[in-house]
């Protein structure tokens, strides 16, 4: 499976999540999730999608200027257009391209270093932080949501899939 089939697999999967999930539910605070909602980490996953197309048209990534945007958070509906938006740009950008990416890890100033990457490492990066979010949606899903139908892989790393195959088969 190539990274680009891997990443729209990974959005169809949430894009399934979403349209399964009520409005309220959506946007309900989850004990568990130290009462952030499930349209919480998901609008912080897609936009570091959002970053990510950002930066390939400017040639720079800084995640750390994401948007916050409120409605993808309680918006399902809105969720599920910036899902199909990112769905696309993925599609359409199969090749690689040299980028840089920005970060600052100061508390005290945002001073940004740059440092050397490309868009499908970032790529890479972003379906990596993706099944880490799904890993913890899943546990909102569980408490707040039973009725939402998700797949056995939904929130776990190919590489764990397969070594739990591996060892299965010991």
């Amino acid at each position: 499976m190539n990274i680009t089939k891997a990443c729209t697999t990974i959005l169809g999967q949430l894009t399934s999540m979403v349209s399964q999930l009520t409005e309220q539910d959506f946007s309900k605070p989850v004990d568990t999730l130290g009462n952030s909602t499930i349209g919480q980490h998901l609008r912080h996953t897609l936009e570091f999608f959002i970053c990510l197309e950002k930066g390939f048209d400017s040639g720079v990534i800084n995640y750390d200027k994401r948007e916050h945007d409120k409605l993808i958070e309680t918006d399902k509906f809105i969720a599920l257009a910036v899902l199909d938006k990112i769905n696309e740009f993925i599609s359409e950008h199969r090749t690689d391209k040299s980028l840089k990416l920005e970060a600052a890890y100061d508390l005290d100033k945002e001073e940004f270093i740059t440092i050397e990457t490309n868009y499908l490492r970032e790529l890479v990066y972003n379906i990596e932080h993706a099944v880490h979010h799904m890993a913890i949606m899943k546990i909102g899903i569980r408490e707040t949501a039973p009725y939402v139908t998700l797949p056995y892989d939904f929130g776990i790393a190919a590489s764990t899939i397969r070594h739990q195959e591996t060892v299965a088969v010991r």
